[in-house]
């Protein structure tokens, strides 16, 4: 099983891979304000490599439920420097744009992006039309509204059938665009539009998430039905419940993990591979 992305081939039959998150941002829910400044992004992605992450998913805009919109300029100014920074300085780095809008995806892309992470699923065609262009990597993500309402009354009959249904449609609609399935990861959207409930459902069913044999991303990391099991609200003592949920999808057959704590989700992703 493979994931192209702008000539980079990661080859998931032989083992996963940790996406980092670094978020360039003044108010993202973990680390709002950390790695805003030029430096202190390039020192976390720097730290990130050296734990093992594959890729650095920059994003500029948060997604946290009840998010404002950011303008596109002001995306761009604060992902852009940093892209082109990373890969200057690590040039064997593969580098991921979290966004929604397609302008700041071509840019990024420019800058010397691989992937365009899209929290909206390839909604917009014009971003179909900007990873096509590029040959970019796609993450394909579910999430029930906008990050300003996902979280107000998210509802589904079957919110595993659901999803499954969505990344056929979107799997069907981007091949008819021009974009190789190869190209193509699916991201259940944990937390995105779903409950407590709706995340343990998608959990306990990844196997049946994994459409024409493409793999799953699965974005779990410090999220807030963490913290409601360990009864915590603070994020940073979520990653071992993170590592903990890592390794269970591992031996669901996940393959890619976006952790904010590379090293010990990579270590448990490891461990669990041996012993499978």
């Amino acid at each position: 099983m493979k994931w192209c992305c702008r000539g980079t081939v990661f080859d998931l039959s032989k083992q996963g891979e940790i996406m980092g998150i670094l978020n360039v941002t003044p108010d993202s829910f973990s680390d709002g304000g950390r790695y805003e400044t030029q430096a202190t992004a390039l020192a976390q992605a720097e730290r990130m490599l050296s734990e093992g992450a594959a890729i650095l998913d920059v994003g500029g805009e948060s997604t946290r439920p009840g998010a404002e919109d950011v303008p596109e300029e002001e995306e761009t100014r604060r992902i852009v420097p940093v892209i082109a920074e990373i890969r200057e300085r690590f040039p064997l780095a593969t580098v991921s744009v979290d966004t929604s809008k397609p302008a700041v995806a071509r840019i990024a892309l420019e800058a010397g992006a691989h992937i365009i992470n899209d929290v909206t699923g390839f909604r917009d065609p014009e971003m179909i039309e900007a990873a096509a262009e590029y040959d970019a990597g796609c993450v394909v993500m579910h999430m029930q509204g906008t990050p300003r309402t996902m979280q107000q009354s998210p509802s589904y009959e079957n919110v595993v059938r659901e999803i499954a249904d969505f990344f056929r449609e979107r799997l069907a609609s981007m091949q008819s665009a021009g974009i190789a399935p190869e190209a193509i990861v699916f991201d259940p959207g944990i937390g995105f539009g779903k409950s407590f409930d709706h995340n343990l459902a998608l959990l306990n069913h990844l196997e049946e998430l994994e459409i024409e044999g493409r793999p799953l991303l699965l974005g779990v990391s410090r999220k807030s039905f963490l913290g409601k099991l360990i009864d915590s609200d603070a994020p940073e003592e979520r990653d071992w419940p993170t590592a903990a949920v890592t390794s269970l999808a591992v031996e669901k057959g996940v393959l890619l993990h976006r952790v904010h704590a590379v090293g010990p989700n990579r270590e448990a992703m490891r461990m669990t591979e041996a012993m499978r």
